[in-house]
């Protein structure tokens, strides 16, 4: 059935109505930024951080602007030399933009963590905890804008989701309370909230959870955006087998009206280094959810498609810790995917990446191999394709690592061998074939390619412009899943 495609490809079909009928050229194109900030990253540069020192971003469009909250996480945090230096310090960073691309640092959303989720966490810690506000998800309730956040203690159960509201998206916030809060006696842990409202029933539902018994899914009062019954901290929808070992963490759910479906994305292993993205879907936003292959993701199957990985394209170090996403669709119908980076080797700098989302013709989301950095137009013909190609297949990390609390080791941040997935050369050729190894179709109606690299032909590549970041250049670039839910990812070079 591919009665999908008709409305998952809405995105691309906007961008072709108004393309250019010409060959494309590669062109050149300056980056926006640079990714190392390490020689500003100190919190007296707080005004130029941008795209920097972001983690668990949650992002939506308020008006002319897209606004940003994420975790307070920092490069080289200096918190004695904030004051002398007249950078405020706080929790919960925001940042607003008008085009996905240049982002304005506004400040922090709180002057301090809320007192009643300080002593929660700490008395149910042994005393440790509740240092940072982590994963913060905005939306809007009428006129009322509310922030969920969290506060816990690493690598204990003792956290706290809590609920701030304003009339405007850069605040004052005006704290109202808590929503729901675990210790060791609860299977689940009250951290990374994801908030929808289904917009049939008007019911509002809850994501949240990790490592420690999954993920779980309760339902809210729309009119406090608190639990609806007091006592009820949901239902399980997503575990892995050895949840002490294998991460999973960062719920994400939206809503595809076109598909009339509920995606659920949610983050693997360690947030440092193989940090990676999966996806579920189902008709209702309380789950079931399920994979690629049928599998439901509250099962401890490892589940597919995976969507990102650490990456690395040829002129650049890489990127580690592609995870924890906020996910927002436009009034248009198109999509995109906000995730933290971190950068190779060290793996220490945060930087924020913006990809577009594209729904493939099976109906299962699928991202850019690049950050955005602009909407570029053009609709393509088999001869625009014709060249050299870097391909990237996204895979699972191969290797065991010593987790403690689903996170890696001190000392153990650097990526090891084959755990960054790297890109191969490929030749696509006039006559249809791929480096005398292959071959390939385009179909320039829908722009979408079918290839064959090996002994697999990998189908409905999507075909569109953007910014290749590695060579400072506009390209083309494609995206796709390979029949085992594996993210295929390419961009022409030359």
């Amino acid at each position: 059935m591919r009665r999908p495609y008709l409305f998952a490809m809405i995105c691309v079909a906007t961008l072709l109505s108004c393309s250019k009928p010409s060959l494309f050229k590669i062109s050149s194109s300056p980056n926006p930024w640079v990714d190392d900030y390490s020689s500003f990253s100190g919190m007296e540069h707080y005004r130029s951080w941008g795209t920097y020192n972001v983690h668990d971003p949650a992002c939506k469009k308020f008006g002319d602007y897209y606004y940003m909250y994420s975790t307070d996480a920092i490069y080289a945090k200096r918190m004695e030399r904030t004051k002398e230096r007249q950078a405020p310090p706080g929790y919960i960073q925001v940042r607003r933009s008008k085009d996905l691309v240049h982002w304005e640092f506004v400040g922090w959303a709180f002057p301090e963590i809320p007192q009643e989720a300080v002593e929660w966490v700490r008395s149910n810690a042994d005393g440790r905890g509740a240092t940072n506000i982590w994963a913060p998800y905005i939306i809007k309730y009428k006129s009322i804008y509310r922030l969920y956040y969290c506060v816990s203690a690493f690598g204990r159960k003792a956290s706290y989701i809590g609920l701030a509201e304003s009339d405007s998206p850069e605040g004052p916030w005006l704290q109202r309370g808590c929503v729901l809060k675990t210790n060791d006696d609860t299977p689940m842990n009250a951290i990374d909230p994801s908030v929808i409202a289904d917009p049939d029933t008007g019911k509002w539902w809850m994501c949240y959870g990790s490592f420690f018994g999954g993920l779980y899914c309760v339902q809210l009062n729309p009119a406090t955006g608190l639990v609806k019954e007091a006592a009820d901290r949901g239902h399980l929808i997503a575990r892995r087998a050895n949840y002490r070992k294998d991460n999973l963490e960062a719920p994400e759910i939206v809503y595809n009206p076109e598909l009339k479906k509920y995606f659920l994305f949610v983050s693997y292993d360690p947030l440092m280094t193989t940090y990676n993205i999966r996806v579920g879907r189902s008709d209702s936003p309380e789950g079931p959810f399920v994979d690629y292959t049928g599998q439901v993701l509250a099962d401890t199957t490892n589940n597919f498609p995976i969507l990102t990985a650490p990456y690395r394209f040829d002129h650049h170090p890489g990127w580690a810790g592609t995870g924890h996403c906020g996910v927002y669709r436009e009034e248009n119908g198109c999509f995109f995917m906000f995730h933290q980076a971190r950068l190779s080797p060290e793996n220490q700098l945060m930087v924020l990446h913006v990809r577009q989302v594209f729904f493939n013709a099976d109906g299962w989301p699928v991202v850019s191999p690049e950050r955005y950095a602009a909407s570029l137009t053009h609709k393509f013909q088999h001869a625009d394709l014709v060249g050299k190609w870097e391909i990237i297949r996204i895979k699972e990390p191969q290797h065991e690592r010593n987790l403690e609390a689903g996170q890696i080791q001190q000392g153990d941040v650097r990526l090891k061998e084959n755990e960054q997935n790297l890109s191969s050369h490929y030749y696509l050729k006039k006559d249809g074939t791929v480096s005398d190894k292959g071959s390939w179709i385009f179909n320039s109606d829908k722009q979408l390619l079918e290839i064959k690299l090996g002994d697999e032909v990998v189908k409905n590549l999507i075909i569109f412009a953007g910014h290749d970041w590695e060579n400072a250049t506009e390209t083309i670039l494609f995206t796709g899943l390979d029949s085992t839910g594996r993210s295929v990812w390419g961009k022409l070079v030359k």
